[in-house]
């Protein structure tokens, strides 16, 4: 018989089942034993990084009708990158980034990233 928690780590694999461009790209997976014994595999908790500590690229001035997607797609090349927008804003729910007109949303370098660039 197999073991299932074993079963259960080898369907997990390696910890980039997440694309580069995910906000879970390299979050490390980890299995918890249920009081029954079944295994139940899960995502370690991501923290945000400081906002202030990330490089800022360029402020962006929200309009009527503006979405993270098309923000991330025009200043960082990749829609999928929007949730870098809500982490360099102290945004939980992504809607709310963009849903004030005239207000600044900080458009940043990834975490790790040295210096600045003007856009």
């Amino acid at each position: 018989m197999n073991d299932p928690l074993d079963a259960l780590l080898k369907m997990l694999g390696d910890n980039n089942l997440y694309p580069p461009n995910s906000r879970y790209h390299g979050i490390p997976r980890t299995v918890m034993e249920l009081p029954d014994g079944r295994p139940v595999g899960y995502l370690r908790r991501r923290f945000l990084p400081p906002a202030a500590r990330l490089p800022l690229l360029v402020e962006h001035a929200v309009s009527q009708g503006d979405r993270l997607d098309n923000l991330s797609a025009q200043y960082l090349g990749d829609p999928e990158l929007a949730w870098r927008i809500c982490d360099a804003n102290n945004v939980m729910h992504p809607r709310e980034a963009a849903s004030r007109p005239g207000e600044s949303l900080r458009i940043t370098l990834p975490d790790g990233s040295t210096g600045s660039q003007n856009a």
